[in-house]
Formats: structure tokens, sequence, C-alpha cells
């Protein structure tokens, strides 16, 4: 066997060896996520507070990112524009899960209007003196199919500007003062892939 490896090139001794570190990092990696997957899960209530804000939970992946939240036990308030919608939502959380919902009708494209005002003042009312720490902008528009700016309808875009990028601040800056106390705090904002597409 020492005959064996004295007989081998060098250059093949250091390929072994890099192939044998290789294979130890993968292992490594691999483990490490085994190790996430068997391990209990995060206590949501402990590191981020007892509420959670979700905006658009009516439908798709808010529902599911609510229904997620509520599983793990966090208390919902849920911002929508339907207030029938909200609250069958609000009813199916509560019938699988034991954490309390509130709900607030906010059509987020009237934001900086006389009635987005007034909604806002509402969430302010309803997230006052909760203990949220976790903020979910999960509300979003888009237009339904790609478009030049000159060829696109000006009022579509002015909704979209509004409910997707000046509704995401207007509600973190709602619910700033409540997640910056908090040390661990979370604000999270879904998007598509759609917004990466060009136009023909």
């Amino acid at each position: 066997m020492a005959a064996d490896l004295q007989q081998t090139p060098a250059w093949f001794l250091w390929l072994a060896v890099l192939g044998a570190l290789h294979v130890a990092v993968l292992s490594s990696r691999l483990l490490v996520h085994l190790a996430h997957c068997v391990r209990r899960p995060k206590d949501l209530r402990r590191y981020y507070g007892t509420w959670a804000v979700v905006t658009g939970p009516t439908s798709g992946i808010g529902r599911s990112v609510a229904l997620e939240l509520a599983r793990r036990g966090l208390d919902l308030v849920l911002v929508g524009i339907d207030a029938a919608d909200l609250r069958e939502v609000s009813d199916a959380v509560m019938s699988r899960h034991a954490v309390q919902t509130r709900t607030v009708v906010f059509d987020l494209s009237l934001v900086s209007t006389p009635q987005g005002d007034e909604a806002l003042r509402r969430l302010r009312d309803v997230v006052e003196g909760l203990d949220v720490g976790v903020l979910v902008n999960n509300a979003g528009v888009m237009n339904p199919g790609a478009a030049f700016l000159h060829e696109a309808d000006a009022e579509a875009l002015i909704r979209m500007i509004r409910v997707n990028l000046w509704a995401t601040t207007v509600d973190w800056a709602c619910l700033r003062e409540g997640l910056r106390q908090r040390k661990t705090s979370r604000s999270r904002r879904s998007s598509t892939a759609s917004a990466c597409h060009a136009s023909n």
C-alpha cells in the first residue's frame, strides 16, 4: 500500500484530498439542512410578540401566510378590501386555531385620500396596545398584461403604485413604533416574478 502511494503522482493525491474536502463540506451542509427539518419550529410568540398584521389575507399566498402564522400561535390583524371575505378568513382561522383575529377594511389603493386616511386611523386604533411584532405586506395589484409606459392605462399605473409601493410604506409607518420597540420584529413583503419580465 505504501509502495502504491509512492508511485501515485502528487497531483492525483492533491486532487483526492480536494475531493474528500468537497464531500465533507457537502455532507456537513446536508446535515445542517436535515437538522433544520427535524428541530422544533421557533416559538414565534416568544420572539416576535403575540400579534401579526397581514394585508391581502383573503386569497392565495396571503391566506396561506395568515393560516400558517395562526398555526404557529400568532393572533392576527387582517387587512383587506372586502368585509365579507375578511370575515370568512377570520372564521376559518379561528375555527382551526386557538387565536384571536381582528379585521380592518382598507382599500390600499385609496392611500392618501380622505377614505384612505380614515381607514388608516381605523388600523391605528385596532393595533393600538397590541404586541405587534410581524408585518406581512401581501396586498398587491398588477396590470393584466405587459405594456410600454405610453400604452398603459394611467389610472391603473397610479393604483399599482399606491397599493404596491405607497401603501407598503404607510403600513410600515403605522406600525413602526411598535416594531421598533421590540428587540426582534419582522416585516415581509410579497412580490411577483412578473415584475422581472420585460414587455414585448
